[in-house]
């Protein structure tokens, strides 16, 4: 698919975190002019680095990553997508370019937390400025409890959305509740910063079969140390075993 730039606008994820390094790298530049602190220059270095590195991350590194995610798949342009913590539609939006004779739906509670500017409305309105706002479905809906039957969707993804849910039995439910609602044959890509394993594990217990691995440095959120993970299943057919 032809890459075109973004024309909605999708804010910053967990914003508290770039304001808390630009936070500490105002402190560290005052303490080198007024204090004559001159040996925090390299803090105010890696400050400067792990600020530049996670904004992007959140405004252009993750598009770049699920540009090629979304390139990868096998599509049809009918399926039914689900996105999982949808936001204000960042993932969901891309999907739905796929899938010009089907539907994309995206669940989320609107948490600004975890999203500067979430809100059920601004996904709206980036819906309409992506074009795609006539095959876009928004629901506030906990991934616990998906307000959907049995096998409804053919793809189902989540970008950085299911660790915010604390429990280790939270975050299992949620997984299960994805895997309940895909079809057989369908597809699951979760993208994540921490739990991958746990995910893995999980959609194992479950028959999936599934690959775990890195996303590279275009989703590094602030370096190395703080990588997304990958995981990918794909729901047996009846009769099918898993891998």
């Amino acid at each position: 698919m032809t890459t075109s730039p973004r024309r909605g606008h999708y804010g910053v994820d967990a914003p508290y975190v770039p304001l808390l390094t630009a936070a500490g790298l105002l402190v560290c530049l005052g303490l080198m002019v007024f204090a004559h602190m001159h040996g925090l220059w390299i803090t105010a270095v890696l400050l400067v680095f792990l600020l530049t590195l996670y904004l992007h991350t959140t405004l252009r590194g993750k598009f770049a990553a699920w540009r090629d995610l979304l390139d990868a798949q096998a599509w049809r342009g009918d399926e039914q997508v689900l996105d999982l913590g949808c936001g204000r539609g960042a993932i969901l939006l891309m999907a739905a370019a796929y899938v010009p004779r089907g539907c994309a739906t995206g669940v989320d509670i609107w948490s600004s937390k975890d999203q500067s500017g979430n809100d059920i409305r601004v996904a709206t309105r980036n819906a309409e400025a992506e074009g795609v706002a006539e095959r876009i479905e928004l629901k506030t809906a906990d991934m616990r409890e998906l307000p959907f039957a049995d096998a409804s969707f053919d793809v189902v993804v989540s970008n950085v959305a299911i660790h915010n849910i604390s429990a280790t039995a939270g975050r299992e439910r949620a997984i299960d509740e994805a895997w309940r609602v895909l079809r057989p044959g369908g597809r699951l890509l979760i993208a994540d910063i921490s739990r991958s394993r746990q995910y893995r594990q999980r959609l194992s217990a479950l028959g999936a079969r599934v690959e775990r691995r890195s996303l590279g440095w275009r989703m590094w959120w602030g370096g190395p140390w703080m990588p997304t993970m990958l995981i990918t299943a794909q729901k047996p057919i009846d009769g099918d075993a898993a891998g």
